[in-house]
């Protein structure tokens, strides 16, 4: 295996989101309101984990396809400017793009415009260089990469993939989770599904996860390893600031349990490390505008220890 000069390569999600400002996430009577201002930003899971990592010292590459449009421009600009490697395959469909409802509790719903035809690919010649150099690959549910497993398999470099709202039955939700070695996703759309759902992904013969993780906001989340078969509920780590926007909170979420789990740390300290960065993310408005440093997950990670400890009131 080539020594790896590139911690974790991001494939797939780029993007930009237009978040809207709502009262309720319903729509009211009539046939117009006024809201706040309405803004575009860089985003998508993709960028959320790229830059997510990158901000907490990985060394980190990100790649998929841009439309030459707009948006494709600005997420080039931006990563420029954050000095991201990144690298974008031209896609004629035009860069993906998703409308975001945020009501007045920072909650999201998202209007996802999947652009991108379902038989769309990353060239193997682009992306197989990148993984040979990769000590990390996490893919995105995007599609354009879900050819590329085979080859991480045979290449020995490990996977992780976020399955967001999987319903534990989609088809297309269920090859990523299969074939990656860490495996999270939302609790959200699972209900009285989620312990059958976790077991389905780590004790599935066909399968290769190492861990499941169901994010479940600010219930915390539900991990289930391979070689276990009770499902562990960790608590959410408190925000430390108001919650004013829930987007991009997975994203960071999974950014920190990387960083704590590609240096060697343990299942409790990633969770602590993912539940400290999703808080933090929660605390500023817009879709992936604020990344949590290595200083200040560390000052969170021990804060939250303090506070959890016992005898503490």
């Amino acid at each position: 295996m080539t020594p790896s000069i590139t911690d974790v390569l991001v494939v797939g999600g780029a993007g930009v989101d237009t978040i809207v400002r709502v009262e309720d996430l319903e729509v009211p009577s009539g046939d117009s309101t006024g809201v706040p201002p309405i803004h575009d930003y860089v985003a998508h899971t993709g960028n959320g984990v790229a830059r997510g990592c990158r901000a907490l010292g990985l060394r980190t590459a990100f790649l998929d396809f841009l439309g030459d449009d707009p948006q494709g421009r600005a997420i080039e600009e931006a990563y420029a400017l954050d000095g991201l490697d990144f690298t974008s395959v031209h896609s004629p469909h035009g860069t993906p793009r998703a409308v975001n409802l945020v009501d007045a509790r920072g909650r999201r719903f998202s209007f996802y415009d999947g652009r991108h035809p379902a038989d769309l690919r990353l060239p193997r010649d682009v992306w197989l260089p990148m993984v040979e150099r990769a000590g990390h690959v996490h893919m995105s549910i995007t599609g354009v990469n879900r050819d590329m497993y085979p080859d991480l398999h045979r290449s020995g470099v490990p996977s992780s993939t976020d399955l967001h709202d999987w319903d534990g039955d989609n088809p297309h939700h269920r090859h990523y989770a299969l074939n990656s070695d860490l495996v999270f996703l939302s609790a959200g759309a699972l209900e009285d599904r989620l312990e059958e759902v976790l077991h389905g992904i780590v004790h599935d013969e066909r399968g290769r996860a190492r861990l499941a993780v169901a994010m479940d906001g600010a219930n915390g989340c539900h991990l289930l390893a391979r070689g276990e078969d009770d499902v562990r509920h960790f608590p959410a780590a408190r925000p430390g600031r108001p919650v004013v926007d829930t987007n991009g909170a997975g994203d960071a979420f999974v950014s920190g349990f990387l960083h704590a789990h590609l240096n060697g740390l343990g299942v409790e300290e990633c969770v602590l490390a993912g539940s400290v960065s999703g808080a933090f993310a929660c605390g500023s408005a817009g879709t992936h505008t604020e990344f949590i440093d290595l200083d200040s997950l560390r000052a969170g990670v021990a804060a939250e220890l303090a506070r959890t400890a016992p005898g503490t009131a």
